[in-house]
Parts: structure tokens; C-alpha cells; sequence
């Protein structure tokens, strides 16, 4: 089995929350199903983008076979809600049995540390895949939030503009950017996933062009051509508070 093709898509239109930086307390005027005021529900109007978004990915060719960034802060950000809680909220489909390729520092990361974690979870994600024993290439598709999405672009293509803030991966709310693999590399899963602190991990060599896992073209930027509202709320590194 070999990753050929990824998808990447950022969550629908969700309910605001707020930080108050001195005390590094968060807020949400919407109540979370997993008690967490910084991951609120979809907003009404994100429930029907998610349903567009799922009406796309039936239709993706390749198909289909298959956490948050916060700043560095004074305090520590929310983490995420526990497997058990996790489990009671999408019985059917959360598997208890996966365990995190690496876990952010609690205090927040720089966005250079940002982009070094999310290429050495590709990285070892991807070889895990092709490692199996299965003879068929696949696609995989990943949902995320805008600021990973904007570094899993950059670590897949190996491009990191000199200027972070820089608007090259384009992240609306339930957009669709898509990657292809430009060639495969030989699997390298000496570090297996194991929950590692994003401070303890080994550097994966991404940058000039390289990319994660012998390197991906984008192919698709962004597109929302499935929405009816077309993309909104795009966001980037420039607007981070």
C-alpha cells in the first residue's frame, strides 16, 4: 500500500470562543459537547457546509479510503477532550485504540515548531500506511483546523515562505485542497507513534522543496466550488491573536 493522494479540509463554520490573554481563561456564549469552551459546535450555518462538503467527498477522484494550534502563552491551552468522552459522542466511529503521533506543547508552539510537529506527523503517519501489506494504492483524507492545514501545505509541498504570514494555502471553512505524491519514498517508521511531546521529537528534513515522504504537488487550493456560499472565513497566520 502506498499514500498516493491526500486530501485535506478544514472544518465547517463554527460558534466563536474567546481568550482572555491575561488569564489565559476561554469562553464560549455556545455550550461544547465535550466541555471545552475552545471547541465549540458548528454554528447552524456550518451544519450545512458540512453536509456540502460531504456530498463532495462521495464524488472525489481517487476516492476516499479513510488538533488545533495554539500560540506560546504564559499558561496552558485546553487539551483535548479524553478518548472515553470522545468514544460517548461518536460511538461508531472513534477508534479508542489510536494513539496520537505526537502531542503539542501544552504552552503553545511557535509557528516554527508548528510546521516541525505537523512534518513529523505526515511523516509518520504516511510510512505507517505504506508500510502495511496491502498491493493498492490509496487515498487518505485529513479534517483539520486552518493553521495545521496551512503547514501540512507547506510540509507535503517543502515550500515555507520566508514570510509565515504569507497567504499560499488557502484555508476557508470546508474548502477541499488536495495533494498527489510526486514519488514514493522507502517507509521509515523507526519512531512509531507513541504519544511523543512535540519538544522530544526527531527533525524531519522538509524544507527546499523536499517535502514530507519524497514530496507532493497541490493540485487543488482551497476549492469550495461544493458550497453554495462559496469560500468564507478564510484564514492565515496573519490573523492569529
Amino acid at each position: 500500500m502506498v499514500v498516493r493522494t491526500i486530501y485535506v479540509t478544514r472544518h465547517a463554520f463554527r460558534v466563536s470562543y474567546t481568550l482572555n490573554a491575561a488569564t489565559g481563561e476561554y469562553r464560549t456564549n455556545s455550550p461544547s459537547p465535550t466541555g471545552i469552551p475552545s471547541d465549540p459546535p458548528l454554528a447552524s450555518y456550518g451544519v450545512q457546509q458540512s453536509h456540502e462538503l460531504a456530498e463532495a467527498l462521495t464524488r472525489l477522484d481517487p476516492a476516499i479510503d479513510i488538533v488545533e494550534w495554539y500560540g506560546v502563552a504564559n499558561f496552558n491551552h485546553p487539551s483535548p477532550a479524553s478518548p472515553a468522552l470522545l468514544k460517548t459522542l461518536f460511538p461508531f466511529t472513534f477508534d479508542e485504540i489510536y494513539q496520537a503521533t505526537v502531542i503539542p506543547q501544552p504552552s503553545g508552539e511557535t509557528i516554527s515548531q508548528l510546521h516541525d510537529r505537523v512534518a513529523y506527523a505526515l511523516d509518520q503517519i504516511i510510512a505507517s500506511i505504506d508500510a502495511e501489506s496491502v498491493t493498492r494504492d490509496v487515498s487518505i483524507l485529513i479534517c483539520t483546523h486552518a493553521a495545521i492545514l496551512i503547514a501540512i501545505g507547506r510540509t507535503l509541498t517543502g515550500s515555507m515562505p520566508s514570510d509565515p504570514n504569507e497567504d499560499d494555502f488557502i484555508a476557508p471553512t470546508a474548502g477541499i485542497t488536495k495533494f498527489v505524491r510526486r514519488q514514493a519514498s522507502a517507509p521509515d517508521i523507526t519512531n512509531q507513534p507513541d504519544g511523543k511531546v512535540a519538544a522530544h521529537i526527531r527533525p524531519v528534513d522538509w524544507k527546499n522543496g523536499q517535502g514530507v515522504a519524497g514530496g507532493w504537488t497541490c493540485v487543488l487550493n482551497g476549492n469550495c466550488d461544493h458550497l453554495a456560499g462559496g469560500a468564507e472565513r478564510s484564514w492565515g497566520f496573519k490573523d492569529a491573536e
